[in-house]
């Protein structure tokens, strides 16, 4: 599981325990991912992004089996990043920050993008593309699971990344959730909760 927060320092991984723990309620053996985000020596692009992938693969030395790679929110942008240098059974990205670019121009959370990236699209644009998963062709199979009330990052970027990927060897498809919104699909005692649960159980079956 790689936690949300827009990259930054002051979110950490406290706040997606109580799924973690939901889902190894489920059986499922579940590792909880920190890396240094935006704000913390060393935080944003690539930096952060090497932390998760060292992440994935220390867990997979020490698990081994099929493993599924969770995301929410910004962890759901590295997520599906991770899909694209590592062979998962699948990544389940929760209202995922899918569209970097698009991220930037809705000027989520007051410039995230740009703050996690280190510049603008135009000033910066091979360290954007470079960061975006939309611009990257990918083997594993990915599901977005996405609140259609969700006004952090709303559904649109989500819509658009399966529009982009869809070509790619892997699968990739959007369940939009009707009335959850951002948190909700982080929220075991939410009406979501179950078609996380669902995705998770699907990939590692």
């Amino acid at each position: 599981m790689i936690h949300g927060g827009f990259w930054r320092a002051r979110y950490d991984l406290s706040h997606t325990s109580h799924m973690c723990a939901a889902l190894a309620e489920e059986g499922i053996a579940v590792a909880n991912l920190e890396y240094r985000r935006v704000g913390e020596r060393g935080g944003g692009w690539p930096w952060s992004y090497d932390d998760v992938l060292a992440g994935f693969d220390a867990t997979s030395r020490e698990l081994g089996g099929r493993m599924v790679v969770l995301g929410h929110s910004a962890g759901g942008h590295l997520a599906l990043r991770m899909a694209v240098d590592r062979s998962p059974a699948g990544v389940v990205a929760l209202a995922p920050v899918a569209d970097l670019k698009m991220a930037f121009e809705l000027n989520l959370s007051n410039g995230a993008a740009a703050e996690f990236v280190g510049g603008v699209p135009t000033s910066e644009p091979q360290r954007f593309d470079a960061a975006d998963p939309m611009r990257h062709v990918s083997k594993v199979k990915r599901m977005l699971l996405h609140g259609s009330n969700d006004d952090e990052v709303p559904i649109s970027l989500s819509e658009a990344f399966v529009r982009a990927r869809a070509g790619d060897p892997g699968e990739v498809r959007l369940v939009r959730i009707e009335g959850a919104n951002h948190y909700d699909v982080i929220d075991p005692e939410s009406s979501a909760w179950g078609v996380v649960v669902s995705g998770v159980l699907e990939l590692l079956a």
